[in-house]
């Protein structure tokens, strides 16, 4: 087994995809606290065009390499040099996943997930199928579809009834997800997700076949947790996050609108909530890795939505505002192993939101963005589209107009800031032209 101490020789953590600035500060701190200076080296994809532009971090002792990462050659000669040093190896996002599951082979004397326990948990269908094989009570009924036939349909409203959940099972972040209360409903839906599946798949990289999922809709309210678990299985729960979609604010779509953290619920409560994200995790056998675990508290208990083995969105960003916790060094710490630095001291309220276009169009501008940078709780906003970009729906497999971050020592104090922003920004599109029929 390696460990942190009795390998002094081992000063290289592998970051596969992309490096971020967070966790360049926090190799950074490690190496001060350890006394032993730890070295970034990063495994980008050569097919992907935009892996080695925009790099976050342009530090001269970070090492980068190219690979192509269908070759498990190329993979091997890549590594061959470092080798011998490797600590550690994690990732970022969902779509660098199998990057990392096609790397474990290569590093097999450093504490990783198993390639199996990766392909679970990037396949929602294979997800499903092992939690319910578990845990029944944990996660709620589907199929697997990949059709809008009439028989399909018929299907589907024998084996899951109404409402239910359509959302493709290699694909991340809510794109082509929609909800379906009667039966000219999902054939709408269904149709429009089997004509853009494909093409979504290859925009954003899904991960294997493209497969759509089919369930049972749970009534309740979103939550989400991020825990480590070491080598041996040990866990350590990070705070919960209150997650309201879009859907919550009007919109016919399961977009993260607001993100908050901490959360308004009793400790009982909180720990029933641990000890189901425990199972899931137990389920997908995972091990040295941080995962993600988006729930839904229902009447009948918590149920696990998905599981991911990776950070959560924004959580590095939260956590840090709201308790000081360093969730990129833990995410580290968890794979060499040590102990991850934990704390419940509260420091304040924080509130990731994210912003979409309530009609299709191309934008022409945000109204409110210089007022809402003078709210008291504003951190920091990234405006993702510009003017003459296209606005569309994340089920329709778009990005935001805009992310803002909020935090506030003051629950009641971040709520009111939360709604002077929802009634000060205004983002504006020009409709697209309706096509002229032809008399």
């Amino acid at each position: 087994m390696t460990t942190f101490e009795n390998n002094h020789d081992r000063n290289i953590v592998l970051f596969v995809g992309s490096y971020l600035a967070p966790q360049h500060a926090a190799l950074q701190k490690m190496s001060k606290r350890f006394d032993k200076k730890l070295t970034a080296v990063v495994l980008l994809d050569v097919t992907d065009p935009s892996a080695g532009s925009n790099l976050a971090v342009t530090d001269p002792e970070v090492i980068y390499i190219q690979c192509d990462f269908t070759s498990h050659i190329q993979i091997q000669r890549a590594l061959a040099p470092y080798q011998q040093h490797l600590l550690a190896v994690t990732c970022r996002a969902e779509k660098n996943i199998p990057m990392l599951r096609k790397v474990i082979p290569h590093v097999p004397y450093i504490n990783t997930p198993t390639e199996l326990s990766l392909d679970w948990t990037t396949d929602k269908i294979r997800m499903r199928q092992l939690l319910r094989n578990y845990d029944k009570s944990i996660s709620p009924k589907f199929l697997v579809i990949h059709d809008a036939s009439q028989e399909t349909l018929d299907r589907i409203e024998k084996h899951i009834g109404f409402p239910l959940i359509i959302k493709p099972a290699g694909l991340a972040a809510s794109l082509l997800v929609s909800l379906c209360f009667y039966r000219e409903e999902l054939e709408s839906y269904l149709q429009n997700t089997v004509k853009k599946i494909d093409q979504i798949y290859k925009k954003k990289k899904g991960r294997g076949e493209p497969q759509i999922l089919v369930e049972e809709f749970m009534e309740g309210t979103m939550y989400s947790i991020d825990t480590y678990v070491n080598q041996r299985g040990v866990m350590y729960h990070m705070p919960l996050v209150h997650v309201r979609t879009g859907r919550s604010v009007g919109f016919e779509d399961f977009f993260g609108y607001l993100r908050i953290t901490p959360v308004n619920l009793k400790e009982h409560k909180i720990e029933a909530a641990k000890h189901v994200a425990e199972k899931a995790i137990k389920a997908l056998n995972l091990r040295s890795t941080t995962c993600h675990i988006e729930l839904m508290k229902t009447e009948d208990g918590w149920k696990i939505i998905e599981l991911g083995p990776r950070i959560g969105g924004f959580r590095h960003e939260m956590y840090e505002l709201s308790y000081g916790m360093d969730h990129s060094q833990n995410d580290i710490l968890i794979r060499i192993p040590k102990m991850p630095v934990m704390s419940k001291r509260v420091l304040g309220y924080t509130a990731v939101m994210q912003f979409y276009s309530r009609k299709k169009g191309k934008l022409i501008n945000i109204d409110g963005v210089n007022k809402v940078r003078k709210l008291a709780s504003f951190k920091r906003i990234e405006i993702k589209k510009r003017p003459g970009d296209m606005c569309d729906f994340a089920r329709n497999g778009a990005d935001p107009v805009f992310d803002i971050v909020l935090f506030n020592k003051s629950r009641s104090n971040l709520l009111a800031d939360i709604r002077r922003l929802e009634q000060t920004v205004q983002i504006n599109v020009k409709r697209p032209a309706r096509p002229q029929v032809k008399a």
